[in-house]
């Protein structure tokens, strides 16, 4: 099995760390989007950041769908709740990381792909209200769950931990830590667990993998 994507994005490590606490063997390929596009198009003419390759060729693309291939391929280890309740607060959480991060790069693409004068002030601020909200509604997690308590052990926990680390690195100024004190705890502790550790955010490579 093949990861495509740099470990700058959250959906490239959100999958990288995931598929070391499945206990899966992968090889990673550092490839950007904008400047290696035409070296990820002849792996995946779509050109979506993570890209997987599995065993026999298939291509696979969008973090949560990979992740539930290589559940199927892990079982039966997962990364998810086994009660219901947990579970159902899990899916709430997870989805409440992945608008955070989806919120997040519409800023830096703003930011980034769009000439000063062409960015729209009343798009910036309507997106940075819909990340505060998530995150918001993260913090509230943290702070009163239901069912087993939050972990980076889980895909809820790992999601929520690479979202917020990326938004640090990324929109620090739109995101302030201080509000977030949970959220920013939270995912400092997960930093330090090896799987989180050997998929740092970054250019690199995953270790080990390969």
């Amino acid at each position: 099995m093949h990861l495509i994507g740099m470990l700058d994005s959250p959906y490239v490590r959100r999958v990288a760390v995931a598929l070391q606490l499945l206990g899966l063997r992968f090889s990673h390929q550092s490839l950007s989007v904008f400047r290696t596009f035409d070296a990820f198009r002849a792996i995946n003419p779509v050109v979506k950041a993570p890209t997987f390759v599995c065993d026999d060729g298939t291509v696979l693309m969008d973090s949560t769908l990979i992740i539930h291939y290589a559940e199927r391929v892990a079982h039966p280890r997962t990364l998810e709740a086994d009660d219901l309740p947990t579970f159902r607060h899990d899916t709430r959480v997870t989805g409440l990381a992945l608008a955070a991060c989806e919120k997040s790069v519409q800023i830096i693409y703003e930011r980034a792909l769009r000439e000063p004068h062409m960015q729209l002030e009343s798009w910036m601020t309507r997106v940075t209200g819909q990340m505060l909200a998530a995150c918001d509604g993260l913090e509230a997690a943290l702070a009163t769950p239901h069912g087993a308590p939050l972990t980076p052990l889980r895909q809820a926990g790992l999601t929520t931990a690479v979202a917020w680390h990326f938004i640090q690195q990324m929109v620090p100024a739109s995101v302030p830590a201080a509000r977030f004190p949970r959220l920013a705890e939270f995912s400092a502790h997960a930093e330090t667990l090896p799987a989180f550790a050997a998929a740092p955010h970054g250019e690199g490579l995953v270790a080990g993998a390969g």
